[in-house]
């Protein structure tokens, strides 16, 4: 049985083969810079194929407490932040078909001329080359996908993920002390503008971007003034909210917040109003700093509930002591085997209070009119659901790591292109939620109450979904091979137990 479940769904193993044979353009042909240069190159297909790991946070081993590693399950993260997600289903066939023409005419087409880094270095600097090629050494989630944005809005992104990659380079360095990190984080972003500017004694995996932030500063100042200001704002912001959390542990549910609009809800503030100034999304997406500090929330306090053990392990603590704190008197005691009812009451806690930003990850998608940035949003937050979906009231939270199954990531990725194939994702995984609740979690009015306001955010889908009813997706049929599968390994042992017993002459057969 366990085998059968990890092969996945059938449709999602046909993707997946579509995927190992064609690479970008066979799971993403709506985007025009995939289907003309990436498919054809195999630096751009490596990155592609390394992405779909989805595990966007740092690795590195920090101290413990929350401000110890202020990036230590998420990072910051952009707003293509995630993980390795598992659960879900996808009867979404019918539901693409019919979005696809509004995908493609409803959001602005890539153009012809916006391919990706690797294959357009020919047409840069030596220090924007140098730039792309430590966006991938350092990143294995976003490379392929920042390199998918439109024209400056590419090298913008860029920038702005090594410029806070440099950053947490700095926050998670334990062999700095901290009377002399806490300066350095709160004046980060004026070494943006100091030309000569470098340093030389971290330790950790990806210090180059620090040893070599010169040219990633001289990038930086080659940009339009409306990046520069964005980049520097947020990286003053961001720096400053990693010094206060570095000997401050994550104690109440609004300090919760505030971590996770430090590390992540900030990127997202940043991202969208690269968007604006870029005009490829309106003004408002720029200025709804409220919405773009959701999208990061979601997908920070996503990271930070899968990770439970890997961060306890290490050390870290990011769950927030106001919530484990009524079932533990110590976070990592929740992964004792006669803790999990406690554990899973907690666990459950969390991803309620996760799912009350998906309401405005609807509303902040429906806003974007570019199409490569719908992806580059979209992807991600669907892929968080599901993961949310998977780690509900799941044991395996506190004794190993819930895991997607690949052919469900080129799933998601094939389906969330637009908005109508968007809220039917999401209102699946919303329907598998309410499916889990217990009766006796002590969570549960409040769980009912968000999945209540996410169906009704994403109602003008239910007709099409009703619809579909009536064909068998690839979700029962792979239920009735499993249930085929089990009937007859049952008739088979009652047939052998049947035999037996006539053989000896003995009574009835066991379990009747």
């Amino acid at each position: 049985m366990d085998i059968l479940k990890s092969l996945g769904h059938p449709e999602e193993i046909i993707n997946l083969l579509r995927f190992k044979m064609g690479g970008c353009r066979a799971v993403m042909p709506k985007l025009d810079y995939v289907s003309r240069a990436c498919c054809k190159c195999p630096v751009s297909l490596s990155l592609f194929k390394r992405s779909l790991l989805i595990t966007p946070r740092s690795t590195t081993t920090t101290g413990s407490g929350a401000g110890s590693g202020a990036t230590g399950s998420g990072g910051s993260g952009c707003l293509m932040a995630g993980g390795r997600f598992g659960g879900g289903r996808r009867p979404l066939r019918a539901a693409r078909a019919a979005a696809a023409p509004r995908a493609l005419s409803s959001y602005r087409r890539v153009s012809s001329a916006s391919v990706c880094a690797s294959c357009c270095q020919g047409a840069m600097g030596d220090g924007m080359r140098t730039c792309y090629r430590y966006l991938n050494q350092t990143s294995r989630s976003f490379a392929a996908v920042i390199e998918s944005l439109d024209g400056d809005l590419r090298h913008a992104v860029c920038i702005f993920y090594l410029v806070l990659r440099s950053l947490d380079t700095v926050e998670d360095d334990m062999s700095i002390p901290l009377e002399k990190k806490v300066p350095m984080l709160n004046d980060f972003h004026t070494y943006l503008y100091q030309p000569d500017w470098c340093f030389t004694e971290s330790q950790e995996k990806d210090r180059r971007v620090l040893e070599d932030f010169p040219t990633i500063s001289l990038e930086f100042r080659k940009l339009g003034q409306q990046y520069r200001e964005v980049i520097s704002d947020i990286c003053h912001r961001m720096g400053m909210g990693m010094a206060e959390f570095l000997e401050k542990k994550v104690g109440t549910m609004k300090e919760w917040d505030l971590y996770c609009h430090y590390v992540a809800g900030l990127v997202g503030i940043g991202l969208s109003q690269l968007f604006s100034a870029s005009q490829l999304a309106d003004p408002e997406v720029g200025r709804d700093t409220e919405l773009a500090n959701s999208m990061g929330l979601f997908l920070q306090k996503t990271n930070i509930i899968r990770d439970y053990l890997e961060d306890t392990q290490q050390g870290r603590a990011f769950w927030p002591q106001e919530a484990w704190g009524q079932f533990a008197d110590r976070l990592e005691d929740l992964a004792k085997p006669e803790k999990l009812e406690s554990a899973l009451s907690c666990l459950n806690l969390l991803v309620t209070d996760a799912l009350r930003h998906v309401p405005d990850v609807l509303t902040y998608l429906v806003r974007l009119r570019n199409q490569s940035i719908f992806n580059f949003c979209a992807i991600p937050q669907v892929m968080a659901l599901a993961t949310l979906s998977a780690c509900y009231n799941n044991p395996k939270v506190f004794g190993g790591v819930v895991k997607i199954r690949k052919g469900q990531a080129v799933t998601l990725m094939m389906d969330a292109t637009s908005m109508e194939a968007v809220q039917t994702i999401i209102t699946q995984y919303s329907q598998e939620l309410l499916q889990k609740v217990s009766t006796t979690d002590p969570s549960r009015a409040k769980t009912l109450h968000i999945l209540g306001v996410i169906a009704e955010k994403s109602a003008p889908l239910q007709p099409a979904l009703q619809s579909k009813s009536v064909h068998l997706s690839p979700m029962y049929l792979s239920a009735a091979m499993l249930l085929a599968a089990v009937s007859w390994q049952y008739l088979s042992a009652t047939v052998a137990q049947a035999q037996g017993t006539t053989t000896t002459g003995g009574g009835d057969m066991p379990g009747h």
